[in-house]
């Protein structure tokens, strides 16, 4: 709800009709496109940049 009302500065009568699949088109449009989740190859790398 931050979101839509502060960033996006959406009224409550619009966010309330957005679909969650609308509301998550928007929030990507603003951030950009999602990581992908780390594989074992970067977690193997992580984990031997940061040994402790």
């Amino acid at each position: 709800m931050a979101f839509g009302f502060g960033r996006l500065r959406l009224s409550s009568e619009a966010f309330w009709r957005l679909t969650p699949r609308e509301l998550a088109a928007a929030i990507g449009r603003e951030t950009g496109p999602a990581h992908a989740p780390l594989d074992r190859a970067g977690l193997a790398a992580l984990m031997a940049r940061f040994p402790d």
